[in-house]
């Protein structure tokens, strides 16, 4: 367990090898191993004790800063971890990179966080110079193996405020409802507390603190495996396998490899595995419990009962860390009906209607019990205290997500208020798809929304009106989504496009979003919509 008085996710690890030394940490499976050309095998806690403070011996003598700010792309690579790690021990910040993201994004990322360096996969070092150059930022880029350079500046730019768990430890960026993603400040205290959360929540998802062995295919630039799945694992001297990616051929033999005893999912997965055909090995596994979100109610209960263990859905945000988690993880559970649980663990919640009016189905409102509200929460977003105002309204976090609750106190996820399309976890904002496609000299308007997609959850939906109104539908389709992958992140490009002749706008020439929402469910099953799901794939790094 975290002891309270640890103040930083250094210092938790630190704690955790002391007293396990040699339990394993990091696990590397050989498929992964082999996809990143680095060496597959367990590295116990003392081993990565010895690694980090090497690191933190030549980040310091380099002259780095508390305060500063420290780009990581790594895909997921256990490197990942031992420069979080080493740079939080010295005060440093991380900003961690989606290797998706296109030089556009990389750049407004560069120029928004403002870091001093970047440790990145040498597949991607020179788009990430391109893009601070375009950024017109003077940011070293470097292997992970490779000499630090002397930093450009002696100038911190990290959040700090009071002691050292308040200081900032990373900078996730996360899409909202704007053209731009925000920057979201993470101190120290919200990974702190989503270890402690996880380790003593309790029920189906009980934590071991003998031997536990978790298993993730979720990408560690996101909150869900840097806060849950290796905070976690620090907190009990766990071990965590993180793939590549999920490969659904291949993940049981990765699951029975790494010796699994729980997993992290994302609702494409399940529905994935169930296409396969049914096995005697489906059960063969050490599994107890996968903890995620978006599981099809369809599939839910009849996953369940092919491979012998519970999916415990839950909610949370990247703003909302430890401090606001709904979990099913008590029965009743009532799978199949999109339930996240019941409050608990002194999470207060509340729910307004379109009237702002308390009631049983409403955005959900968010906040923790007691003199601290924002326990575990996000800081704020970076160079935006407007919005991270506007989020705070009342007292309240007001997450943007609509849900239900019964007279028992579970809560049922109905829709998203929020602008965002959420698609294989990724959170995709309307507005910025939106505003690329303005861009492509063949569209005169363009307006996005999301769409169920079976596999994905989400898909985005794009209606253009075209200035030329007799061009070849399919053509100019595969022209502007290709021309979209350059500028974006492959799964943000639309999936689908039909062209129309006008969009649902107000008087005022305001965009008629729920307007917008019906026509692309109905344009879906229109012969003429264009499908280009095929051509949005990840690019090799």
């Amino acid at each position: 367990m975290i002891a309270p008085e640890i103040e930083t996710v250094y210092a938790a690890f630190e704690d955790t090898a002391a007293r396990h030394p040699n339990r394993a940490f990091l696990n590397v499976l050989p498929e992964t191993a082999e996809i990143y050309g680095i060496a597959a095998g367990e590295v116990s806690y003392a081993a990565a004790a010895r690694e980090v403070a090497a690191l933190r011996e030549n980040i310091a003598a380099a002259g780095y800063l508390p305060g500063q700010r420290v780009m990581l792309l790594m895909e997921n690579r256990p490197a990942f971890f031992l420069w979080w790690l080493a740079l939080n021990g010295l005060g440093l910040s991380v900003v961690p990179v989606n290797p998706d993201l296109r030089a556009a994004e990389l750049s407004y990322m560069i120029d928004h966080a403002e870091p001093v360096l970047a440790v990145a996969i040498p597949s991607r070092s020179a788009d990430l110079r391109a893009a601070a150059q375009q950024a017109g930022r003077d940011m070293p880029v470097i292997a992970p193996e490779v000499p630090l350079p002397a930093p450009v500046t002696t100038q911190t730019i990290a959040a700090r405020q009071g002691g050292a768990e308040e200081a900032e430890a990373a900078l996730l960026y996360t899409s909202g409802t704007t053209g731009q993603p925000k920057g979201c400040i993470l101190t120290n205290t919200y990974f702190l507390d989503a270890g402690r959360w996880y380790a003593e929540t309790g029920g189906l998802c009980a934590l071991s603190e003998h031997g536990e062995r978790m298993i993730t295919p979720l990408p560690i630039f996101h909150m869900n495996a840097m806060a849950y799945s290796f905070m976690a694992m620090i907190a009990v001297g766990g071990c965590l396998t993180a793939l590549d990616r999920f490969h659904p051929r291949s993940w049981w033999a990765s699951v029975r490899a790494s010796k699994a005893t729980c997993l992290h999912y994302l609702g494409v997965m399940p529905s994935m595995l169930m296409g396969a055909e049914e096995s005697e090995a489906d059960r063969d596994h050490a599994l107890r419990f996968g903890f995620g979100a978006g599981v099809d109610p369809k599939l839910h209960a009849a996953f369940e009962a092919r491979f012998g263990f519970p999916l415990v859905e839950a909610w949370a945000m990247t703003e909302t860390g430890a401090g606001a988690v709904i979990c099913a993880n008590r029965e009743p559970r009532r799978v199949g009906e999109s339930c996240l649980g019941a409050p608990e663990g002194g999470l207060e919640v509340r729910l307004l209607d379109d009237a702002g009016q308390v009631a049983d189905q409403g955005e959900l409102l968010v906040r923790r019990a007691g003199p601290d509200p924002r326990r575990g929460f996000f800081a704020g977003y970076f160079k935006n205290a407007e919005a991270t105002n506007e989020a705070w309204s009342d007292g309240w976090f007001h997450t943007g997500d609509i849900v239900r609750r019964a007279p028992d106190g579970a809560m049922y996820f109905v829709d998203r208020k929020k602008n965002v399309i959420r698609r294989s976890g990724e959170n995709i904002a309307a507005v910025e798809v939106e505003s690329t496609l303005m861009r492509h000299p063949a569209v005169a308007s363009a307006a996005v929304a999301a769409v169920p997609d079976a596999v994905r959850g989400d898909e985005v939906f794009a209606c253009i009106v075209p200035k030329d109104a007799g061009a070849d539908p399919a053509v100019l389709a595969r022209e502007i989504t290709e021309w979209c992958l350059t500028q974006l992140a492959y799964y943000k490009a639309p999936g689908f496009i039909a062209f129309v002749k006008a969009l649902p706008l107000t008087a005022t020439q305001k965009l008629q979003r729920g307007v917008l929402k019906t026509l692309a469910a109905d344009l879906l099953a229109d012969p003429a919509t264009q499908d280009l799901r095929r051509l949005k794939k990840r690019t090799a790094a």
